[in-house]
């Protein structure tokens, strides 16, 4: 029977597949589904005798052999309904009189109580000790041979088992079951005894799919420290990840807008980088072929000056989300490369965002702008060496960024002629 029950186990293992639960199995700090059906084979010694005293009667264990199946239904980590089914002969002397009962059938419904679960390290639970009672009925012979002979045949009656053990959990859903019943019975006047003891060992299967534990196996305190320890373990990934990219693209970052040649053109804008230092170039940092000439003299800036540049700070626009200028924004950037070589004024270009989206991005933006607008002017004719361009990003706003004509303001760039 043992042989042929892990066969049957063995397929059911291999055959039955996940049910669907409300969420994934296995997922972290999640609703779990178990295996709570398990059924188990047993065999042991019989006999007349039991913890609660002896009798006049001497015990012939060896030739007093029992054995049987159960079926459990685990309701909670520590409660279980099982029903257990035992037959076998309990055999005894007094020295002239040789005592035989049999037990053709019996089943009985118990209720197992587990006392522990015996491991705090392992989601299955190597060791839980149990306590069971509840309530049978039974068929039995009884025959004396000897001094005194006798034979009854087919008793039927009901029974009280009670006992104690201790199941040890070797493999995921399979455990050892080692364990002590007594059976109280209610016996005719010729019997020796009203009750009798079952020392057995077992073994016991859980049914269902091996992805999931079994209920009373479970060791709710060793999950979640594997849990927490795995999401521990993958917030110091993520972390690590997200500070590699950060540091990456501010390397980027100090890379593009780095002016490794000195001729005032970012990285990001030279086309022609490398260039020897006191070269002017144009806004694609490429040598101008024909010099021109420097005036030194400071000039007047009149209001009509200061009008040229104000129509086209408010005629200025760029592609959302880009430095690139709209084409409609090119004729008062034409007339500000106009005055900027008629009259050889310097020109400051600052840039700014609103706080919407993150800091480095928006300072990144405010600098690609104020370059453009500087590359723009350079390539109708103004001298690189005189306009400075500079990116603030969010931190100087000049209206509040709670509101959309607020953030409106704060996108701009400056001009500042001296």
């Amino acid at each position: 029977m043992l042989v042929a029950l892990l066969g049957l186990s063995s397929q059911l293992f291999a055959q039955e597949t996940p049910t669907t639960t409300s969420t994934t199995t296995g997922t972290r700090f999640g609703e779990k589904s178990f295996r709570t059906w398990s059924v188990g084979v047993h065999g042991g010694i019989l006999s007349p005798n039991t913890i609660f005293g002896s009798g006049s009667v001497r015990a012939r264990e060896f030739k007093s052999i029992g054995y049987g199946v159960n079926v459990r239904k685990q309701i909670l980590p520590s409660l279980g309904l099982q029903a257990d089914f035992l037959r076998g002969d309990i055999k005894s002397t007094n020295g002239t009189t040789d005592f035989q009962q049999s037990v053709e059938w019996s089943g009985a419904l118990t209720a197992v109580f587990n006392v522990a679960n015996i491991n705090i390290n392992n989601e299955n639970a190597v060791l839980i000790p149990y306590l069971k009672g509840g309530a049978g009925y039974m068929s039995s012979d009884y025959s004396t041979s000897g001094a005194i002979v006798s034979e009854s045949k087919g008793r039927e009656g009901w029974f009280i088992p009670v006992g104690a053990g201790v199941k040890l959990g070797v493999a995921k859903g399979i455990n050892i079951d080692l364990g002590y019943d007594v059976n109280f019975v209610k016996s005719p006047e010729s019997l020796p005894k009203s009750r009798f003891a079952y020392a057995h060992a077992g073994v016991e299967f859980a049914l269902g799919s091996k992805d999931k534990p079994q209920l009373q196996n479970y060791s709710s305190l060793a999950n979640l420290r594997k849990e927490s320890a795995e999401e521990s373990a993958e917030l110091r990934r993520a972390l690590s990840t997200a500070e590699q990219n950060a540091q990456r693209d501010r390397d980027q970052y100090a890379k593009d807008l780095g002016d490794d040649d000195n001729d005032g053109v970012a990285n990001k804008f030279d086309k022609c980088p490398g260039t020897p230092s006191g070269t002017v170039v144009d806004g694609s940092g490429c040598p101008i072929k024909v010099q021109r000439e420097i005036i030194k003299e400071t000039k007047v800036i009149t209001e009509a000056d200061r009008k040229v540049v104000r129509d086209a700070i408010s005629n200025l626009e760029f592609d959302l989300g880009k430095s690139t200028i709209r084409s409609k924004s090119y004729a008062t950037l034409n007339r500000v490369a106009g005055l900027l070589v008629e009259k050889n004024f310097s020109l400051k270009l600052a840039g700014h965002t609103d706080n919407t989206g993150g800091r480095e991005l928006n300072l990144r933006l405010s600098k690609d702008r104020a370059e453009s607008v500087k590359a723009y002017l350079v390539s109708q004719g103004a001298n690189a060496s005189r306009i400075e361009a500079t990116g603030y990003g969010p931190d100087q706003p000049i209206a509040t960024n709670k509101t959309a004509a607020g953030r409106q303001q704060n996108r701009r760039v400056e001009f500042t002629l001296y």
